[in-house]
């Protein structure tokens, strides 16, 4: 299986704040893992605005060198069309950056690893899973 980490899961594991992301993050081969472009934008801007930015910026380049990422392409903006549309006619809108990722999860055939759960859940055939949720 094949994860795609959230911008929350990131932070979690950047910040070493929650045990089981950790835990769950080193157990997994850097192979099954993938980030996307999207996340790591909210990674770096997340950095640039914190007070120690250099730092949170060579943590950030750290953190994301053993991943492969994948960029929001034309694939996954047909995607992204075809979910934004379905959302919008059923009511159930999520944030643009978040059905970015939704995107790529679904293009890819990814798990989406995220403690979002309430506003991914709404994207029909988007595996997830939730690491902080895991004990």
């Amino acid at each position: 299986m094949i994860f795609l980490l959230d911008t929350n899961v990131c932070i979690e594991a950047l910040r070493q704040r929650n045990a089981a992301v950790v835990r769950r993050l080193a157990a997994t081969p850097a192979s099954d893992v993938r980030l996307c472009s999207v996340v790591k934008a909210e990674l770096y801007h997340g950095a640039r605005r914190s007070q120690q930015a250099q730092t949170n910026l060579v943590k950030v380049e750290n953190f994301v060198l053993p991943f492969l990422s994948l960029p929001f392409d034309d694939d996954a903006a047909r995607e992204y069309g075809r979910l934004r549309a379905d959302l919008e006619s059923r009511g159930a809108v999520i944030g643009p950056n978040d059905l970015q990722i939704a995107a790529i999860a679904l293009v890819h055939g990814m798990t989406l690893v995220t403690h979002n759960i309430t506003e991914f859940s709404q994207v029909p055939s988007l595996n997830l899973e939730d690491w902080q949720a895991t004990p």
